[in-house]
């Protein structure tokens, strides 16, 4: 049983929680992940490290309500329990030599980019950060990042907030003006990732993808988090719990990757909406 030590919601959809893992802590790294279970009889969910201290033991996890298990997971509150965090998993993501990174994050896949633009300022890079929302209520960490970066470019699609528009409208205007970056990284939804891919792809730029498929067992094992990387005409299948979560995004089959991460989506929805007449139904 892992200890749940702090609890915070950042907004309506979205709560980071520090759980006691010291094992994990011990060893985590940016960009690696954790399996959990909240009880259980409940079912197997990647989450990716948001943070870990290794003095206290705790695990850093930010999560977006989208099913039941993070529905369950969001009910829980301090000093309570959950069942399993096993980790950490997949491959840390690779910062060694860079002097000049833009970060590039997408909702809930900020929490994911966080680490990663920590951990650059640490080795003395310099940090570009572009992190968009759908409004202003969905913002979270922005002071998280202005403390990392040189640059912070907040984007809102209605407008509500920073500038209107999506993340590849301020990356599109550095790069054109003849801005140059070691290294784009970006973690958010597929087709946010997509178009960043397409637009920094005519620069020749090195561009990191972080991916978060269907994931079982977390071992390469069960092959649900299959991916397609295409190179010269020839696709290679990787597993993204063992060869990831990052990868080459110029490779990634996108379409291919969106098609499988929809399969399940009636489903969840279906979960999701159990969960919660099963919660209303306690209250009442």
């Amino acid at each position: 049983m892992y200890k749940i030590i702090s609890k915070k919601i950042l907004n309506p959809y979205v709560t980071m929680m520090d759980i006691e893992a010291p094992l994990v802590a011990k060893k985590a790294q940016a960009g690696q992940f954790i399996i959990l279970r909240v009880d259980k009889d409940g079912e197997r969910i990647p989450l990716t490290v948001a943070g870990f201290n290794r003095e206290k033991g705790t695990v850093k996890i930010i999560f977006q309500i989208v099913g039941a298990t993070t529905l369950l997971l969001s009910k829980k509150e301090e000093g309570e329990y959950i069942e399993d965090f096993a980790g950490p998993l997949g491959v840390a993501t690779k910062t060694d030599n860079l002097k000049k990174v833009c970060i590039v994050g997408g909702g809930v896949g900020c929490a994911i980019a966080l680490p990663i633009a920590q951990k650059l300022k640490e080795q003395g890079c310099s940090v570009t950060s572009i992190i968009g929302f759908r409004n202003k209520d969905l913002i979270i960490l922005e002071d998280d990042f202005k403390a990392c970066s040189q640059q912070l470019y907040i984007m809102t699609d209605d407008g509500s907030y920073g500038e209107k528009g999506n993340v590849c409208m301020p990356l599109s205007k550095m790069l054109d003006s003849g801005e140059v970056f070691d290294e784009v990284i970006t973690i958010g939804p597929l087709i946010m990732m997509k178009f960043v891919v397409e637009t920094v792809r005519p620069t020749g730029i090195p561009c990191t993808v972080s991916m978060n498929p269907i994931m079982i067992d977390g071992t390469g094992m069960c092959g649900g988090c299959r991916l397609s990387l295409i190179e010269d005409g020839k696709r290679e299948v990787k597993f993204a719990c063992v060869d990831g979560p990052d990868f080459d995004g110029y490779k990634i089959d996108f379409d291919e990757a969106m098609s499988r991460a929809s399969m399940y989506k009636d489903f969840e929805k279906h979960a999701y909406e159990d969960s919660c007449n099963l919660f209303k139904k306690e209250a009442d």
